[in-house]
């Protein structure tokens, strides 16, 4: 029994030794461990038996809090991680804002439906979360902004670079507005900066003024011997302003109370969940089907720029959290083929507005203000336009179209029949330059040939554009006004101290000068009758 006894008490002492952490193992908690300089080493007193046991003291880093944050401002506070800039300008800027309470209550409130998913974002990427303030000084939190130098959305991309970060821009959406896009682009743009320069406020000085300004203005500090860190370099007010309102926002953020600000509650909670859609949909059928108002569905997709979402191009939506499954319940008890009015349409030729309007039994004018196009034009050949399902039109669009859907358009040029008259000398050929049309046209509008000589006063068949030929008219009824005024003049008595013979001529010559400007009016194509 004894024996048995040891050989457990021997058992239980190996698998001790087993068990204990060695160097670069995890501690009590699961916190990382680090070594001590100098391990002690304690000799044991059979040497051979056994082989020095290494012991080693560890030290733990800081538990990271496991209690979840109060709200969102709370969980973005915890978040700085970028170097503070203290300067007079970030004064200025926390002055600016601390004035102005009720805009930074606007400015919060709407930022109330997007900040969660960007601070979601920025810490799935271990950036620092004062990026989240960003669209604070970028466009007030507001997708639809737009800047007088075209840059677009919160994040306020510019069309060339929104392109570069695969931001789709066409006559149906704007991704540049889209809240997921926009967002996964800016932070794509933010980290391709810090790449560069190493340096948040140089990638942030970047994002405003440009990488290359931004990269000359460092090489010219450089070359100069000077320094070239953001507060260092020469820039533009505007960028030089940028990362103070940045800073001043933030410490707004981290102390509104010392500022005199009230932050209104967010919640640590999302407020959009993403839906996929398989058909097409009008965006006000889509805010009923989630019994949400319609502005309130457009903050959320903003992106879209007509009254219908294309499924191929934009196969999911962004609905208020508690409202996703009750759109998911109504949309499934929907006939797919009823949830979209219009659909589009490629032009397989150059047409008028009228006539592809008539195509799809459409007023023209709802036809016009859908597409945006003017009175009389031509659609040109290729160009995507809005028509009314039906009558022809195809249900489904091909994500080729809707990803690349573009709209061309001209002057549609009207041509009205018009009888001109040969001067001496003309043939077909000198009378169809003088109009500057081809010869041959003429020739065949007159069933004669190009080189075919005319009698003075034959009258000869042109068509002119509309603009051209009322403008002949004007020219032509003003001659005849004065003709018609020449006429009743020459009726009339003459002056006293003047003979009957010789005032008839003298009140006959207004008409003989509009006979006159006529035909001058007529050789730069404003024909006479």
């Amino acid at each position: 029994m004894k024996w048995f006894h040891g050989a457990a008490l021997a058992a239980s002492i190996v698998l001790a030794g087993c068990a204990a952490p060695g160097p670069g193992k995890t501690g009590d908690g699961g916190a990382a461990a680090t070594a001590a300089a100098s391990p002690r080493v304690v000799p044991q007193p059979h040497a051979g038996e056994m082989s020095t046991v290494a012991i080693t003291e560890l030290r733990s880093i800081p538990v990271a809090p496991l209690d979840a944050p109060a709200d969102i401002w709370d969980r973005v506070r915890r978040g700085f991680s970028m170097p503070d800039l203290d300067s007079e300008l970030v004064r200025q800027h926390e002055q600016w804002y601390g004035g102005r309470p009720d805009y930074i209550e606007r400015m919060v409130e709407r930022s109330r439906m997007y900040i969660f998913h960007v601070v979601e974002e920025l810490e799935l990427r271990g950036m620092p979360t004062e990026l989240a303030l960003l669209p604070y000084i970028e466009s007030a939190f507001n997708p639809q902004a737009v800047s007088s130098a075209k840059a677009a959305g919160m994040w306020q991309f510019m069309p060339g670079t929104g392109r570069d970060f695969q931001l789709t821009q066409n006559i149906l959406r704007d991704d540049r507005r889209d809240v997921l896009d926009s967002t996964r682009a800016a932070l794509d743009y933010l980290q391709k900066l810090h790449g560069m320069f190493g340096d948040w406020h140089l990638a942030l000085a970047a994002y405003n003024w440009g990488q290359g300004n931004v990269k000359r203005a460092i090489e010219r500090n450089q070359a100069a011997g000077l320094p070239a860190g953001y507060l260092d370099i020469n820039m533009p007010a505007e960028t030089r302003n940028y990362v103070p309102k940045l800073q001043a926002v933030k410490n707004i953020i981290a102390n509104p109370q010392a500022h005199g600000a009230v932050l209104p509650l967010i919640e640590n909670h999302p407020f959009f969940d993403t839906v996929e859609i398989t058909h097409d949909i009008d965006v006000e059928l889509a805010a009923r089907l989630a019994e949400v108002r319609l502005e309130d569905f457009k903050a959320l997709n903003p992106s879209q720029r007509k009254p219908v979402i294309f499924a191929a191009g934009t196969p999911q939506v962004l609905l208020p959290w508690n409202n996703a499954a009750v759109f998911k319940q109504n949309l499934a008890q929907a006939k797919p083929d009823a949830l979209a009015s219009w659909t589009a349409w490629v032009a397989p030729s150059t047409l008028p507005s009228r006539e592809v309007a008539s195509r799809f039994g459409m007023d023209e004018a709802e036809f016009r203000e859908m597409n945006s196009l003017p009175r009389g034009v031509l659609i040109k050949s290729g160009s995507t336009v809005l028509v009314r399902r039906g009558n022809g039109a195809a249900t489904a669009v091909d994500g080729h179209v809707v990803n690349n859907a573009q709209l061309s358009y001209a002057p549609e040029v009207v041509l009205r029949r018009t009888t001109v008259r040969a001067r001496q000398g003309d043939s077909i050929a000198t009378l169809a330059a003088r109009y500057d049309l081809p010869a041959g046209t003429v020739a065949g509008w007159n069933r004669s040939r190009p080189g075919a000589a005319l009698k003075r006063g034959q009258a000869v068949v042109i068509f002119l554009p509309v603009r051209a030929a009322a403008a002949r008219d004007g020219v032509a009824a003003g001659g005849r006004a004065a003709a018609r005024s020449a006429k009743a003049s020459s009726k009339a008595a003459p002056r006293k101290g003047a003979s009957a013979k010789s005032a008839a001529p003298a009140r006959a010559a207004p008409a003989r000068t509009a006979a006159k400007s006529t035909g001058k009016s007529a050789s730069k194509g404003k024909p006479r009758r």
